[in-house]
Protein backbone atom coordinates (compact mmCIF):
# COMPACT_ATOMS: atom_id res chain seq x y z
CA UNK A 1 0.00 0.00 0.00
CA UNK A 2 1.50 3.06 -0.77
CA UNK A 3 0.09 6.22 0.71
CA UNK A 4 2.52 8.71 -1.44
CA UNK A 5 2.34 7.05 -4.53
CA UNK A 6 4.28 5.39 -6.89
CA UNK A 7 7.95 5.69 -6.24
CA UNK A 8 9.75 7.49 -9.19
CA UNK A 9 11.89 5.47 -11.17
CA UNK A 10 15.85 6.65 -10.68
CA UNK A 11 17.75 6.93 -14.06
CA UNK A 12 21.19 6.50 -14.70
CA UNK A 13 23.08 8.86 -16.79
CA UNK A 14 26.66 10.99 -16.99
CA UNK A 15 27.72 14.57 -16.21
CA UNK A 16 25.26 15.49 -19.49
CA UNK A 17 22.29 14.24 -17.79
CA UNK A 18 22.16 11.17 -20.36
CA UNK A 19 21.34 13.21 -23.16
CA UNK A 20 25.25 11.44 -24.49
CA UNK A 21 25.23 8.69 -26.09
CA UNK A 22 29.04 6.91 -27.07
CA UNK A 23 29.78 8.55 -30.46
CA UNK A 24 29.12 12.11 -28.84
CA UNK A 25 31.33 10.99 -26.06
CA UNK A 26 34.03 10.29 -28.64
CA UNK A 27 33.82 13.16 -30.81
CA UNK A 28 34.46 15.35 -26.91
CA UNK A 29 37.26 13.36 -25.82
CA UNK A 30 38.89 13.89 -29.70
CA UNK A 31 38.19 17.61 -29.14
CA UNK A 32 39.63 17.71 -26.45
CA UNK A 33 43.04 16.05 -27.66
CA UNK A 34 43.38 18.58 -30.06
CA UNK A 35 46.40 21.32 -29.68
CA UNK A 36 45.41 24.94 -29.71
CA UNK A 37 43.69 27.51 -27.02
CA UNK A 38 39.74 26.94 -26.34
CA UNK A 39 37.73 28.93 -24.47
CA UNK A 40 34.53 27.23 -22.83
CA UNK A 41 31.25 28.90 -22.13
CA UNK A 42 27.77 29.31 -23.41
CA UNK A 43 28.73 32.30 -25.62
CA UNK A 44 27.57 35.05 -22.59
CA UNK A 45 29.76 38.43 -22.23
CA UNK A 46 31.93 36.95 -19.96
CA UNK A 47 32.80 34.06 -22.26
CA UNK A 48 33.49 36.66 -24.76
CA UNK A 49 35.50 39.10 -22.89
CA UNK A 50 37.67 36.12 -22.19
CA UNK A 51 38.19 35.06 -25.09
CA UNK A 52 39.03 38.48 -26.03
CA UNK A 53 41.67 38.70 -23.28
CA UNK A 54 42.90 35.38 -25.06
CA UNK A 55 42.99 36.95 -28.32
CA UNK A 56 45.25 40.05 -27.28
CA UNK A 57 47.49 37.80 -25.18
CA UNK A 58 48.59 35.82 -27.91
CA UNK A 59 48.83 38.84 -30.00
CA UNK A 60 51.39 40.07 -27.52
CA UNK A 61 53.15 36.60 -27.53
CA UNK A 62 53.26 36.57 -30.83
CA UNK A 63 51.28 33.39 -31.53
CA UNK A 64 49.13 33.40 -34.35
CA UNK A 65 46.91 30.49 -32.82
CA UNK A 66 43.20 30.71 -33.52
CA UNK A 67 40.95 30.38 -30.61
CA UNK A 68 37.91 28.02 -30.56
CA UNK A 69 34.56 28.72 -28.32
CA UNK A 70 32.95 25.33 -27.19
CA UNK A 71 29.59 25.85 -26.60
CA UNK A 72 28.72 22.36 -26.58
CA UNK A 73 27.78 21.14 -22.99
CA UNK A 74 28.78 17.84 -24.11
CA UNK A 75 32.37 18.86 -24.77
CA UNK A 76 32.58 21.43 -21.88
CA UNK A 77 32.03 18.26 -19.56
CA UNK A 78 34.58 15.97 -21.00
CA UNK A 79 37.02 18.85 -19.66
CA UNK A 80 35.91 18.69 -16.46
CA UNK A 81 34.39 21.58 -16.35
CA UNK A 82 31.59 22.75 -13.89
CA UNK A 83 31.90 26.75 -14.19
CA UNK A 84 32.59 28.57 -17.35
CA UNK A 85 34.07 30.52 -18.94
CA UNK A 86 37.16 28.38 -18.83
CA UNK A 87 40.20 28.54 -20.75
CA UNK A 88 42.27 25.79 -22.06
CA UNK A 89 45.34 25.47 -23.49
CA UNK A 90 46.77 22.70 -25.38
CA UNK A 91 44.20 20.14 -23.91
CA UNK A 92 44.89 21.44 -20.55
CA UNK A 93 42.23 23.50 -18.38
CA UNK A 94 44.41 26.49 -17.17
CA UNK A 95 41.59 28.41 -15.57
CA UNK A 96 37.80 28.46 -15.01
CA UNK A 97 34.54 30.07 -13.61
CA UNK A 98 36.38 33.75 -13.83
CA UNK A 99 37.19 36.38 -16.27
CA UNK A 100 41.15 36.56 -16.94
CA UNK A 101 42.65 39.84 -17.37
CA UNK A 102 45.26 40.03 -20.30
CA UNK A 103 48.46 39.85 -18.50
CA UNK A 104 46.75 36.97 -16.60
CA UNK A 105 45.71 34.78 -19.91
CA UNK A 106 49.26 35.68 -20.92
CA UNK A 107 51.22 34.17 -18.12
CA UNK A 108 48.64 30.87 -18.62
CA UNK A 109 50.12 30.45 -21.92
CA UNK A 110 53.27 30.97 -21.43
CA UNK A 111 53.51 28.65 -18.73
CA UNK A 112 51.73 25.58 -20.88
CA UNK A 113 53.93 26.41 -23.31
CA UNK A 114 57.19 26.98 -22.32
Amino acid sequence: MGLFGKKKEETKGCCCGGNCNADTMAQAEAAKAAAGVKVLGTGCAKCNALEEAAREALSELGMDTTIDHVTDFTQIAAYGVMSTPALVVDGKVVSYGKVLKKDEAKALIQQVRK
